[in-house]
């Protein structure tokens, strides 16, 4: 089936394939910025839970950076992730696509080093930037596609990487090298088990180059910090310092630490004796990061010309450690990291722009594949492409009687048996283990019941068909990421 036939009825700006997409200017809007095209940076913290910054409500440490950019912005609340894990939800970031439509669906690995490639002729954020005169660059996690393939962060728009080209290798935080585009950075001291280089650390730093680089330019920064992911450590410093002997801790024994000749298996955790120390050490850290690239745009005078948004790839995990419990890292919301539920996929998100965007709160339903249409507004740019998403720069500028709402959003998760969700309105509706012929449908009201405690299927059998339909066809299928047909038929 089409894809354009399938994405028309949620009344969005589709004309042309992505991969014919060619951006105009546009002009005579009420909105235009074509004539000072902002900056934008977009940081991506991985598997921050909804409630793991203390704007969000976290008590058992502080993110004061992050707080300073939502009280002097704008904090959303019902903001959703791509996906429920790392590389189908990026691919739905940077696309513009939900994960029935995107060309990455799930985590699928290559060895010895990366993931499933993007396609060569897959339009993503990048690409669209660079038509609109942007400079790009991308620092961190990518996990779209192994080092030189179609997939490659250099062959999807970014004029410059530095960072994991593989998540599996992102899995330790002092990996032997990083790579800068094409190229492997040693670092120093590094060999899988010596922990000397703290590679994010680097990655910050080339971050903030970037940033002073491009000042007299006009730039996209993708920052997906590999932060809180496990593996659980962080250097020995006065981050880690503030929390060392504030929990009680169980310790966590790893994996990782018998073998280290050559059957070492990178992706597995070390162990950590204080893993809550060191989780709150880590998400203190993430706030420093951000703290330092808002002080090095004011230091450049660029700040009120650049927006920044902040976000996190999907819910909080329970690996290496990590005690997403004792947190409260879903904010009181059902699930965690791979489930659809709320906590799975719903994230904290937060647009800061001095001067053009008024300190607020907005409860506007929105998810990652809006960011692609947000970022061409912003650019100036008509995004004449097929999408799954809606630009909500009219909410983050106050206009929000022209804000547009989604008819309905779509997730589906192919391990663990296959997972389908679908929101329309305050409802939310659930299917687990898909590919079972026995397949009960969950189906909550997020205005009354935001923990989804109270399945009302049974009581609401119109709204239940409806998503069910829904659930039918707002995907086109994907040979490498399909489930079989059988799966939806009998729905």
């Amino acid at each position: 089936m089409d894809k354009n036939m399938l994405v028309k009825p949620l009344s969005l700006c589709v004309v042309i394939a992505a991969s014919a997409c060619q951006p105009t200017p546009k002009g005579n809007q009420e909105n235009d910025l074509s004539s000072s095209k902002p900056n934008i940076i977009y940081i991506l913290a991985d598997d921050m839970g909804y409630g793991d910054l203390s704007c969000y409500g976290q008590q058992e440490y502080q993110t004061p950076n992050i707080d300073k950019m939502a009280a002097n912005g704008i904090r959303f609340t019902q903001h959703y992730a791509g996906s429920t894990v790392c590389a189908p939800s990026r691919s739905s970031l940077l696309t513009g696509e939900h994960t029935g439509h995107t060309p990455v669906r799930g985590n699928l690995e290559v060895k010895p080093e990366g993931q499933h490639p993007m396609p060569a002729n897959t339009l993503t954020i990048a690409k669209l930037m660079k038509q609109a005169g942007y400079t790009t660059g991308a620092f961190g996690k990518w996990g779209l596609g192994f080092p030189g393939s179609e997939g490659d962060p250099n062959n999807q728009g970014f004029d410059e990487f530095y960072g994991y080209n593989c998540q599996r290798m992102a899995h330790r935080y002092y990996p032997p090298y990083l790579w800068h585009n094409q190229e492997k950075v040693q670092m120093a001291g590094n060999d899988w088990k010596s922990t000397v280089t703290y590679a994010q650390d680097e990655i910050q730093k080339a971050t903030l180059e970037f940033i002073e680089k491009n000042k007299s330019n006009t730039f996209f920064a993708y920052v997906p910090i590999v932060l809180p992911h496990a593996e659980l450590i962080s250097p020995n410093d006065s981050i880690y310092q503030k929390f060392d002997d504030k929990f009680e801790e169980t310790p966590y024994e790893g994996p990782a630490d018998g073998d280290y000749g050559p059957n070492l298996n990178i992706w597995k955790y070390c162990s950590q004796p204080k893993p809550r120390a060191t989780f709150a050490s880590m998400n203190s850290r993430v706030d420093a990061y951000v703290g330092q690239i808002i002080e090095k745009l004011e230091e450049l005078g660029i700040a009120e010309n650049t927006i920044v948004m902040f976000s996190s790839d999907n819910g909080p995990h329970e690996e290496g450690g990590a005690d997403p419990e004792f947190f409260n890292s879903n904010g009181n919301l059902k699930g965690f990291k791979r489930d659809l539920y709320e906590g799975g996929i719903r994230v904290p998100f937060i647009a800061y722009w001095p001067g053009k965007i008024k300190p607020g709160v907005s409860d506007h339903v929105s998810a990652f594949w809006d960011v692609m249409p947000t970022c061409a507004e912003l650019a100036g740019i008509e995004l004449d492409s097929a999408t799954d998403g809606l630009s909500f720069l009219p909410e983050l500028l106050g206009q929000n009687e022209k804000q547009q709402k989604h008819e309905f959003l779509y997730w589906e998760f192919h391990e663990l048996g296959g997972r389908l969700a679908v929101r329309m309105g305050d409802w939310k509706g659930v299917i687990y283990d898909v590919k079972k012929q026995d397949k009960p449908f969950e189906l909550y009201n997020l205005l009354v019941d935001e923990g989804e405690e109270n399945n009302v299927a049974a009581e609401h059998p119109e709204v239940v068909a409806k998503m069910k339909e829904y659930m039918k066809t707002a995907r086109t299928e994907s040979e490498t990421f399909a489930f079989e047909a059988q799966t939806l038929s009998g729905m």
